[in-house]
């Protein structure tokens, strides 16, 4: 039986979104409330990123960034959805930095490391009933998810979220650098060649601004037993 064949057996839930649309927050409290797998696909392109800036790779080099994702294993404590490894240490708190949300998009944009982890996501999603955000759930990595969520909000919004986050987490940096981030980030995962930044075209459209993320997850998880 191959990969996609086993996927089909669980349910799927995919959630994409710009940077910033709470994506991370809400499909946490939407795999609480259905007894699911939450899984954040973008720690894992946060990862690469972070293994590469550690190890000196120019992230302009599309050929070395991808040979180091082909030989990188990213994984999850399928506990808690929320500790990431790679190459078996944890490095979950070393992932949020601002050097490494700058780079993400840079390394996600080149498709051998999208194809790299995207057979990782799918091998995640083969082992049981799964939440999964990211940018390109829905379109790309689950296409057959039985319900697809895409978030959005507002530039404004979502500069504050992220601002806050930075805040809490002891990271010094003003809201203007935070919006011009976002813009950036938007930008590069919008263009990209390879699966870019889109709504799947049966995706039910949420605009979180101004939302508490419970608020959000409800409505989602309403759709998800609607359906």
């Amino acid at each position: 039986m191959g990969l996609m064949e086993i996927m089909k057996r669980y349910h799927q839930i995919a959630i994409d979104g710009p940077a910033g649309a709470g994506k991370s927050t809400v499909a946490r409290k939407v795999a609480e409330s259905l007894g699911y797998c939450y899984l954040d696909t973008g720690a894992m392109y946060r990862a690469v990123a972070y293994k590469a800036l550690v190890e000196g790779i120019s992230l302009d080099d599309e050929q070395a960034v991808t040979n180091l994702a082909q030989n990188t294993n990213v994984c999850f404590n399928r506990g808690d959805g929320r500790s990431v490894f790679c190459d078996g240490r944890n490095i979950t708190t070393h992932i949020r930095s601002t050097e490494v949300s700058r780079a993400v998009s840079v390394v996600a944009a080149y498709p051998g490391v999208r194809e790299r982890l995207v057979h990782l996501q799918r091998q995640e999603a083969a082992k049981g009933s799964v939440v999964m955000d990211g940018r390109d759930i829905g379109t790309y990595v689950l296409p057959e998810a039985e319900v697809k969520i895409y978030l959005t909000a507002s530039e404004e919004e979502r500069a504050r979220r992220r601002y806050l986050e930075n805040l809490q987490a002891g990271k010094v940096s003003s809201l203007e650098e935070v919006l011009e981030d976002i813009q950036q980030r938007d930008r590069l995962d919008s263009e990209r060649e390879y699966a870019p930044l889109k709504p799947a075209a049966d995706a039910y459209i949420l605009d979180t601004t101004g939302l508490p993320a419970e608020q959000v997850a409800e409505k989602i998880v309403s759709i998800v037993r609607r359906d």
